[in-house]
């Protein structure tokens, strides 16, 4: 019988990025050899440090060579003196929209050994999801500048929220909540932004209304974040907009102790195309090349794509692994109050996952 041999494409991307792949790339090695699959690793060189070189973020055919592939690992992307949009739209926008990327799923854990930084949570005290529709709404292409530089410079930005899109996102939400504690929060603005949030609202209740075995419930998003830290264990599963998500789940990571291990999915739910997983943590110039770095925020972001290729198990036995890290030794990067190096983190996970004994 062939063994599944995946072909990935890595894009470690700028700044730490390149220096937390290697960590990941090894526990997904040790998980294939473990479990019975293989990579094939497809190393690009794209990002803010190509760009700067090239004058674009990837070369013409990048999204062809994408499509070749199985799943994308990316790193992270940012450089000084490249803009931040230009970055965004010049490589994630584009690969998130080409492959049908609609779902952006952060998890929200306090996994074992890590306090977090609310009073009074105590171990496992956080553990929900966030699912963010990921190719349309408040970042959007629509829009423009009119007479640049002058006095009457005006800007207009529009969100474009369709019901095809808000209905897949809710759909695979619900989806979610079904599998777990059957509780689904939808973010909204419906008090303040006439259009869009209250469109929003009347496709959530129209949704909610065919699972009446749900516990569906709407918060305004400035009412959300603070709930999110001050009553993070009554959600289960949040359902966002594209920036009411992006700013929720950075939020999300603080909560559950340092943005250096948070991972994002960006979902093509069907598997008609690659899908993208990546840690939230940005490319950190300031640290670089100091081996400061918290490789498990990528680490966890390959947990997930192993999950999305139908391998549970083995991405559950990194998790396991990453927890005996966090809670049984001292290991750890500066973020999380420790002084070991990012090397030293990587060989704690290959030796926690290797002594492990398979499930």
């Amino acid at each position: 019988m062939t063994l599944p041999n995946y072909h990935i494409a890595v894009i470690a991307g700028d700044g730490i990025g390149t220096e937390v792949m290697p960590p990941a790339q090894r526990l997904l090695e040790a998980a294939g050899a473990r479990y019975g699959f293989s990579f094939e690793w497809e190393e690009l060189e794209w990002g803010c440090e190509y760009y700067a070189r090239t004058g674009a973020m990837m070369p013409e055919t990048g999204l062809a060579q994408l499509a070749e592939c199985d799943q994308i690992l990316l790193g992270a992307v940012g450089y000084p003196g490249v803009p931040d949009h230009v970055s965004l739209w010049g490589l994630l926008i584009p690969i998130r929209r080409a492959f049908q990327q609609y779902i952006n799923l952060r998890p929200i854990k306090l996994l074992p050994g890590i306090e977090s930084p609310l009073r009074k949570v105590p171990a496992g005290g956080i553990d929900f999801l966030v699912v963010r529709e990921n190719n349309e709404g408040e970042y959007s292409e629509s829009g423009g500048r009119l007479y640049r530089g002058s006095p009457q410079e005006i800007a207009i930005q529009e969100s474009v929220f369709s019901r095809f899109g808000v209905e897949r996102a809710m759909r695979y939400a619900i989806g979610l909540a079904e599998q777990r504690e059957g509780k689904l929060a939808s973010a909204t603005k419906s008090n303040g932004i006439i259009h869009t949030m209250p469109f929003w609202d009347e496709i959530f209740r129209e949704l909610g209304a065919e699972h009446p075995h749900l516990e569906i419930s709407e918060y305004h998003i400035d009412a959300l974040a603070a709930l999110f830290v001050l009553d993070p264990a009554r959600f289960d599963v949040v359902v966002a907009s594209n920036l009411f998500g992006d700013i929720l789940t950075d939020l999300g990571a603080a909560i559950i102790g340092s943005i250096g291990i948070a991972p994002s999915a960006n979902l093509n739910p069907e598997k008609e195309f690659p899908s993208m997983f990546e840690p939230v943590h940005g490319s950190a110039p300031d640290i670089t090349g100091q081996g400061k770095a918290n490789p498990l925020g990528q680490v966890w972001a390959a947990s997930m794509m192993l999950d999305h290729l139908g391998h549970q198990d083995a991405g559950e036995a990194i998790m396991t692994a990453m927890g005996h890290v966090l809670e049984e030794t001292e290991v750890r990067t500066p973020d999380l109050g420790g002084s070991a190096s990012t090397e030293e983190v990587s060989e704690a996970l290959i030796n926690a996952f290797n002594a492990a004994s398979p499930a």
